[in-house]
Order: C-alpha cells, then sequence, then structure tokens
C-alpha cells in the first residue's frame, strides 16, 4: 500500500458514519480531506474540527451530488484549499428519503454519481484513484433477493456502479484507476436502522445469517485501505458477508 501523506482525498457523504470515520482514518494518516456534506454543516464541522484537533487537516464543504454546478464548486474549493485532488470516495448514497420523488434513488446512485465522475476527471492528477462504495445487498441484487424496502436502493446502487465501471477504459486514459468496496449490512448506519424500522428484525436476521456485521469505523477501515491498495484497476473489494452471496463460495439465498 502507498502512502496517502499529503494527498487529497474528495469524500462525498463523509459528515457522518462510515464517510465521518472514513475522513478521520485518513486524516490520520495525513491525508488532506474534504468533508462533504449536503444539507448538515454543523455536522460536517465538527468532523473537521475532531481532525484537526488531532491533528490532520480537512475542510467541510456543502455540495448536493445531484447538482453538478455544486460539485464542480466543492472540487474547486479542494484545489483552492490543498492544490490538487488525488483521489474521490464516492461514498453519499440514498433513496429512502420521503418526499424526494419516485425517481431520487435512481437520480441520486446511479445518475448523480457518473456526473460527480465526469466532474472529478476533470481535476484528478495522474495516478488517482476514484472509490464507489456499495452494499452487498446491492451488488448482488441480481443473484440474491433483499428487503423489499431496499429493493429500489439496491437496484439503483448497482446501475450505478455498472454505469461507473463501463467508464474504467476513460478513466485509465487519463492516468485514474476505479475501485468498488462492498459492504454487508453495517451496524449503527442509517441505511440499517431504517431498513429495521421497515421491517422490525431484519438487522437481527441478517446479523445471524452473516455472523458478524462490520462496525462502521470496521468499514470505514476497509474504504481507507483501498484508496491506495495495490489493485487492479475494476476490483471489487468484498468487505464482511457470508456464504449466501455468491462470491464468497455460497450458493445464492434470499436474505431478507
Amino acid at each position: 500500500m502507498k502512502s496517502v501523506a499529503g494527498k487529497t482525498i474528495v469524500i462525498t457523504g463523509s459528515s457522518r458514519g462510515v464517510g465521518a470515520d472514513t475522513a478521520k482514518i485518513l486524516a490520520g494518516e495525513g491525508a488532506n480531506v474534504v468533508v462533504n456534506y449536503r444539507q448538515k454543516a454543523p455536522r460536517a464541522n465538527k468532523v473537521v474540527k475532531e481532525i484537526e484537533e488531532a491533528g490532520g487537516k480537512a475542510i467541510a464543504v456543502g455540495a448536493d451530488l445531484t447538482d453538478q454546478d455544486s460539485v464542480k464548486a466543492m472540487f474547486d474549493q479542494a484545489v483552492e484549499a490543498f492544490g490538487a485532488v488525488d483521489g474521490v470516495i464516492l461514498n453519499a448514497s440514498g433513496g429512502m428519503e420521503s418526499g424526494m420523488g419516485e425517481d431520487y434513488a435512481m437520480r441520486l446512485n446511479r445518475d448523480a454519481q457518473n456526473d460527480a465522475l465526469s466532474v472529478a476527471l476533470n481535476y484528478l492528477t495522474d495516478g488517482g484513484r476514484v472509490v464507489f462504495v456499495t452494499s452487498h445487498q446491492a451488488h448482488f441484487i441480481r443473484e440474491v433477493e433483499t428487503m423489499e424496502a431496499y429493493v429500489d436502493v439496491a437496484t439503483s446502487k448497482r446501475a450505478g456502479e455498472d454505469q461507473l465501471t463501463s467508464r474504467v477504459p476513460e478513466m485509465t486514459e487519463q492516468g485514474v484507476d476505479f475501485v468498488v468496496v462492498s459492504g454487508d449490512m453495517i451496524e449503527g448506519t442509517v441505511t440499517a436502522t431504517l431498513l429495521n424500522r421497515a421491517q422490525p428484525g431484519a438487522l437481527e436476521a441478517r446479523r445471524e445469517a452473516a455472523g458478524k456485521l462490520l462496525s462502521v469505523n470496521e468499514f470505514a477501515q476497509e474504504i481507507a485501505k483501498m484508496v491506495t491498495a495495490d489493485v487492479a484497476t475494476g476490483h471489487i473489494e468484498l468487505a464482511g458477508g457470508s456464504g449466501d452471496f455468491p462470491a464468497d463460495g455460497g450458493a445464492p439465498q434470499p436474505v431478507g
């Protein structure tokens, strides 16, 4: 693994949860971190304060991934603060929110991710890397049934993964690598909480099926590693999970 010291990493959706922990981990390793948020500036500023108090470097930048001009402004601020952008972690996702429109999951998890990549490629340095964060329930949605409340999100996130993966040749031409990090249901995340609320007992059932679910910090550690891991472009890193996911060696079985 290469060092991230001195590198600038933009992390979407990093004002809380997995994104926030990933930001703290990378900053602790010497990276300059851009903590992105959509609406909750105080929460993002708190993450930045914690990073700075620990001796790291970070800035909080508000940007809505569904607004391409907003995303461009975020990258402009990253360059203004740190001089360049060396990596992007596409962590922000959603689709279970109410009142956002029927197509919101696809607009955010596919279209906005694709647009964010288009913007990022105008800024990333040669040798940079894009990391797309997803879930096993989304990555394996074609082989393994998931919970009804998560189907739209899973389908849209898989569509986003496929769209970004199709652009690997374009990224390669620009000297940029692409890596996917997929995790099982994560203890303590908003998504897990919402799913358990929509389908009581879902979290406990998934925990029992998997044997153990990763914590927020454990999954963040896996994501942080993939920023500099010596893997080929297009690599898919599976974090956590059990034999009911095909790539883990087991036959497909319903998880919900």
